[in-house]
């Protein structure tokens, strides 16, 4: 192929920049094409001062003449989707192509509906953390190959059949199971019907769209969501998403084949965070969490849930260069940590007396690990302004130095603010 490939992933539980990421790196990108997940993400990016959070949205939006895809591994929730462009249309901010895969699967009502009811069901201590919008029980539909996909919504016959045999099922275990009450088959066929009239001017053969814009030497991102810890193979099972957010992943939710990938940038903040349920080793509950949350704006895009802090995982981002295949690292937040006298790094885990140096995504293990620290000096300086590598302050460079020299991979953007333009490029 003439064009060129670039896999965005996140490296940790998610939430660690990557639509900032990907924004930075837009001018020089033709196609931004989201490969997974579905509206339970939230990519933040700040333009102008100006903040838009994107659940299904490609960030390619905000770019004029890009052209930007959603793949046939996303699960579509097509109320949320037509908000977002309908948002974006209103601010005059709707300024790349959008093509939406007719392969992806729709989120549907009771999607949703069943999604916060078994969570309910969970009861304390055995809840995964979901954020009900739905997500997994559309991949269960998929997976039981009896899924709604966009391209059923433009033919009444088709979707009339699909939608009498998934709420005979689903009304089964609405009543019977969560003694809830019946879902109505007339409103929400006239409600896919609209989505479908809506979302027809969008529909595309996004598989081919990807393979001729390579052939034609255009340079294409693949957009991840969530994070590789929390992948449904390679995550903290069961407290993972539905979905592969790793580089694999986006082959997959594309229709592209391996061959195709250039490059696969791993997105990493300078600590740790993570929302919903689940073993996170090197949480904190004390002061210093509640510093780095309240200094970081460490709340979710999609749900507003507080997230929980900690220090950097080196385990665990060691684990996400192997999987992923990573060959460079775009460091985030690196300015949340200036005003810290010292800065702390977990090397290892202690478990029932013993040493793991490597991740593992048994979650029954990893919450009883205690975690082993490194210690480095902190710095003071306030970094928002520094655009050189030379710039930052010594234990600055030296933190990044370690980071580059762990994980044996290239630390080549660094986010020394949350704007757009407060970023340290390095060759990337």
């Amino acid at each position: 192929m003439k064009g060129r490939v670039e896999v965005i992933i996140g490296a940790q539980w998610g939430d660690e920049g990557k639509g900032r990421v990907v924004d930075c790196l837009g001018s020089r990108v033709d196609v931004f094409a989201r490969y997974q997940g579905g509206s339970n993400a939230g990519h933040t990016v700040i333009v102008d001062g100006k903040k838009y959070v994107f659940h299904l949205l490609p960030s390619g939006m905000l770019y004029p003449g890009k052209l930007c895809v959603i793949g046939n591994g996303v699960v579509v929730d097509p109320e949320q989707l037509l908000a977002e462009i309908k948002d974006l249309q209103s601010k005059g901010m709707d300024r790349a192509r959008l093509i939406v895969s007719g392969s992806a699967h729709v989120v549907m009502p009771y999607h949703k509906i069943i999604d916060k009811a078994q969570e309910a069901f969970r009861g304390k201590g055995k809840k995964i953390g979901t954020t009900g919008r739905g997500i997994g029980p559309a991949y269960v539909d998929k997976f039981s190959r009896c899924g709604i996909r966009i391209e059923d919504l433009f033919h009444p016959d088709v979707l009339r059949d699909k939608l009498e045999f998934n709420l005979e099922d689903k009304n089964r275990i609405l009543t019977r199971l969560y003694n809830l009450e019946p879902l109505p088959f007339d409103e929400i066929h006239t409600q896919a019907m609209n989505w479908g009239k809506e979302l027809a001017a969008y529909a595309g053969d996004v598989s081919r769209i990807l393979y001729e814009a390579l052939e034609s030497g255009k340079t294409v991102l693949f957009e991840g969501a969530q994070g590789t810890l929390l992948d449904i193979d390679h995550g903290t099972y069961p407290y993972v998403t539905s979905s592969s957010p790793v580089a694999a992943g986006g082959c997959v939710g594309l229709g592209l084949g391996p061959n195709a990938v250039d490059r696969v940038i791993g997105v990493v903040k300078a600590y740790s965070t993570r929302v919903g349920e689940g073993p996170f080793p090197t949480e904190d509950s004390g002061e210093l969490g509640n510093r780095l949350r309240e200094k970081g704006g460490e709340y979710g895009a999609t749900t507003g849930r507080p997230r929980r802090c900690g220090w950097l995982d080196m385990v665990g981002l060691k684990y996400a260069v192997r999987v992923n295949g990573m060959t460079s690292i775009a460091l985030t937040k690196l300015d949340v940590l200036s005003g810290l006298d010292e800065i702390s790094v977990c090397v290892a885990y202690d478990f029932e007396g013993g040493r793991l140096d490597h991740f593992t995504g048994n979650a029954g293990v990893l919450a009883c690990a205690t975690p082993v620290f490194e210690r480095f000096e902190g710095w003071k300086d306030d970094i928002a302004a520094c655009r050189n590598f030379d710039d930052l302050p010594s234990a600055a460079k030296d933190y990044v130095r370690y980071i580059e020299k762990e994980t044996g991979v290239p630390v080549q953007l660094i986010g020394v603010g949350p704007g757009r333009d407060e970023t340290i490029v390095r060759g990337l």
